[in-house]
């Protein structure tokens, strides 16, 4: 991995309000039906959840406008935020049609590229968070739209009580680079508390870091959970083999977390997020929806899932309305 750099942001409402000041802009793209559509992809990292929401993203374009139609320009950045605004910055140079933007840094990078390109965001968690919106209100504005990886962060929570019921003391993993990773877990910590759950953050913020972290804070928990943190979800080997021959069983907040180390998990469905983004970019490029009016959207039928490997591992026995992890 390379050393995370982070980007000075400038809150996406004030780059608005100073670069919209006295002019309108006109988001509606008129279909040209003989035109070659070209779509940038900046993915934060390669990992099993980003990976499928490209692809389904992808899957979807290519149905709606047809694989003749159409152009990707898909690239990485290896989990450097600061690669994440070179990408945006060429996808700009060389004048795409839309950019999408997988994951909170591409997003924050693609917004602080251009006010004029369609840019549609996916595994995100909170818009608002991301782009630094006072009143967000589920439409972001402007050029920006897209979909959000949030699960009922309420509903992973209640799998303490419900697998572990003797747990007393969890400890919250993530980085605290990533905004919506802090967000979820003040959210999960407020519904934890509320179970008279004792609560632990274990916090880092570079990978080269993680296993010493981790290793230094896990005696007393009795479990751990980790949100849909890019970072842990690129270093789920290292929490693995700090974890599980401490017997700690973890809650994950999305499948590709949990199928690495993790017990159960409340998960949405990454490459169904990617075809709703997909249709979404559709929408925007032949059938003239306006970008700026568009609302977040949701997986609405999160699954309860569970590695069997694990949960057999440490004893925990996992209801039969949860499905297996393939």
């Amino acid at each position: 991995m390379k050393k995370t750099k982070l980007l000075t942001l400038l809150p996406f409402a004030a780059m608005m309000m100073t670069s919209c000041a006295g002019a309108s802009r006109n988001y509606i793209i008129e279909y040209d039906p003989n035109k070659v559509y070209n779509i940038g992809i900046c993915q934060l990292l390669a990992h099993p959840a980003l990976d499928a929401a490209t692809d389904g993203f992808i899957d979807a374009v290519e149905t709606g406008l047809g694989k003749d139609k159409v152009k990707f320009d898909r690239q990485e950045a290896a989990g450097d935020t600061a690669t994440c605004a070179t990408i945006c910055n060429s996808f700009v140079s060389k004048r795409v049609d839309l950019i999408m933007a997988n994951a909170t840094p591409a997003v924050q990078a693609a917004a602080n590229s251009t006010l004029d390109i369609p840019i549609l965001g996916t595994s995100v968690t909170e818009y608002g968070v991301a782009l630094g919106l006072k009143k967000f209100n589920g439409t972001v504005g402007g050029n920006i739209s897209g979909t959000s990886d949030l699960a009922p962060l309420d509903g992973q929570a209640d799998m303490f009580t419900e697998l572990l019921p003797s747990a007393k003391k969890i400890g919250l993993l993530y980085c605290s680079a990533e905004a919506n990773s802090k967000y979820q877990i003040d959210t999960v910590e407020k519904f934890l508390k509320e179970k008279s759950l004792e609560t632990k953050r274990i916090t880092f913020s570079e990978t080269n870091e993680l296993q010493s972290v981790l290793t230094a804070n896990i005696n007393g928990l009795d479990a751990l959970y980790i949100p849909t943190d890019n970072k842990c979800a690129d270093n789920v080997t290292v929490i693995d083999a700090v974890c599980r021959p401490a017997k700690l069983p973890i809650i994950c907040g999305e499948e590709g977390i949990c199928k690495g180390c993790g017990i159960a998990t409340l998960s949405i469905d990454y490459f169904n997020l990617g075809k709703k983004t997909g249709e979404m970019a559709v929408g925007i490029i032949k059938e003239g929806k306006d970008i700026s009016k568009m609302k977040i959207e949701y997986d609405e039928n999160p699954v309860k899932k569970f590695n069997k490997e694990i949960a057999d591992e440490l004893g925990v026995t996992v209801p039969s309305t949860y499905t297996e992890i393939a």
